[in-house]
């Protein structure tokens, strides 16, 4: 059977600790997540992010609404986590979310493998549109992600350089 992999990095000008506390909140995956995708989180919060966490949450792919479970197979504080689709769309689905310090900010690394049911059908699902959506999830990600921590950064720079300036 077919094997996809998607990997995107992208490197976040704040302390390792920040974003890998944020990337720890299943809550703040609609956050990250399109919203022509309609993510609702299922599972109560707070939810205990650890090895064997189990979380349930509602999608939509094409207009179609999927209950999707996934649990952390492998939690590592700081360094990363590794969820796995056990009910959902995909026949496999594997997302390594490493995080490590860099020039003084986070580079993240997101790792997904997965398959497709349906044997020749999921092969021609992924080539149509499958991967182009994926695409476009994780680039509404990336995106998210410069958005959430550059408007504090930027503030943070106007605000030294505007304290700088006044300096004689």
């Amino acid at each position: 059977m077919q094997s996809y992999v998607l990997e995107r990095q992208q490197w976040i000008d704040r302390p390792l600790d920040e974003v890998f506390e944020f990337f720890s909140r299943a809550e703040n995956l609609a956050r990250l997540t399109p919203p022509w995708m309609h993510f609702d989180l299922r599972t109560p919060g707070p939810i205990p992010m650890r090895s064997g966490t189990r979380i349930d949450y509602r999608i939509r792919l094409g207009g179609v609404p999927l209950s999707w479970r996934t649990a952390i197979e492998h939690w590592e504080p700081g360094a990363g986590f590794v969820d796995v689709q056990e009910r959902g769309p995909y026949d496999f689905w594997e997302h390594r979310h490493q995080f490590r310090a860099l020039a003084g900010g986070a580079l993240m690394t997101d790792r997904i493998r997965y398959r497709l049911p349906f044997g020749w059908i999921g092969r021609l699902a992924h080539a149509l549109f499958v991967r182009r959506a994926l695409d476009a999830i994780f680039d509404f990600r990336f995106a998210q992600i410069r958005e959430i921590y550059t408007p504090l950064h930027s503030a943070q720079r106007r605000s030294d350089a505007a304290r700088l300036s006044t300096r004689k």
